[in-house]
């Protein structure tokens, strides 16, 4: 495997290039990163619901197509099927709502770096939903930094004073966020704890829950929201690029690095992500950050590497590349 991540760089050729991991792992920060923009242009002319339906629906089409060509099936135990109900709830249904009343409330920059605390819930509720997730030091102290982090970008001291209605806006958007990360953090130990062992490769069960993700908002949506207006290219574009690139390809590029370079390198992308994010929000939006946003998503990302381990020094051979 070396041998030919080495020939492929010295090719030079796309194909080829993506053929490393590193090259996989900075497209897939890329995407995750400017997923806030495309949130933040889709919810100018749609709903909520309406563009995590249609973020869900363009995000299942590729992962189907993969799962077809590579002969795969879809899971049909009814238990099986529940449990990805759950985790599509948690995973996708939930989150990408609560984004999309977000986005209408604060720029897309900000919802990167709430984001970030995304890893923080994660091991919080791992260490209560399973058993082989016990608290050690390392762990308190991450979640400890994490957490004081998430109070700088929310500018708790703020409070003290007189309060506008931005500052309220700011702060019920930051909310939705957070409550984003909340689902996600119950979610993916979830998966794990009813989902792991399962006979089923990752792309079938991944098919399974964008679609199980879209059945309430396919009954939601009609009854709770009105036919969108003003809808330009502009907005069918980021829906598209944030269903196909975001919650589809995404998906098969994280798999990749996974597999390639271990689970460890793959969970760094989300301190990359939230560079990325502010970058676009602010060169290409044009939005603005208060000086307390940008520190705040430093040590929030401090704490998640501490969580995760990351920064242990008895590490000391870095993960690479695996045949």
């Amino acid at each position: 495997m070396t041998a030919v991540l080495s020939a492929a760089t010295r090719s030079g050729t796309p194909s080829r290039l993506l053929s490393d991991w590193r090259a996989k792992f900075v497209l897939l920060a890329l995407i995750w990163g400017m997923s806030f923009l495309f949130i933040k242009v889709g919810a100018s002319a749609l709903s909520p619901m309406q563009l995590a339906l249609g973020r869900m629906a363009a995000g299942a089409l590729p992962l189907l197509a993969v799962v077809l060509l590579r002969g795969g099936r879809l899971p049909t135990s009814p238990r099986l099927v529940g449990h990805m109900f759950v985790a599509a709830l948690l995973l996708n249904t939930i989150p990408f709502t609560l984004f999309g009343y977000a986005a209408q409330l604060i720029p897309s920059a900000l919802m990167g770096i709430v984001n970030a605390s995304t890893p923080l819930f994660g091991v919080v509720f791992s260490m209560v939903l399973l058993s082989d997730e016990r608290p050690d030091r390392e762990r308190i102290l991450g979640l400890g930094v994490g957490f004081l982090g998430v109070l700088t970008v929310f500018g708790v001291w703020n409070s003290l004073g007189e309060v506008t209605v931005s500052d309220r806006d700011s702060l019920v958007g930051m909310l939705f966020v957070v409550g984003a990360t909340v689902c996600y953090g119950i979610g993916t130990p979830y998966l794990r704890r009813f989902v792991a062992g399962s006979s089923h490769g990752a792309l079938e069960l991944s098919s399974l829950q964008l679609l199980l993700g879209s059945l309430p908002l396919v009954l939601l949506v009609p009854a709770f929201t009105e036919a969108p207006t003003g809808v330009t290219w502009q907005v069918v574009a980021s829906v598209a690029v944030l269903g196909v690139l975001g919650t589809g390809v995404a998906y098969i590029l994280q798999y990749a690095v996974v597999r390639e370079a271990g689970a460890t390198v793959a969970t760094t992308v989300t301190y990359v992500a939230p560079v990325v994010a502010i970058t676009a929000g602010i060169v290409l939006m044009g939005e603005t950050l208060t000086w307390n946003q940008p520190l705040g998503a430093v040590v929030v990302v401090l704490g998640a590497a501490l969580c995760q381990g990351v920064l242990r020094t008895r590490h000391v051979t870095p993960p690479g590349p695996r045949g």
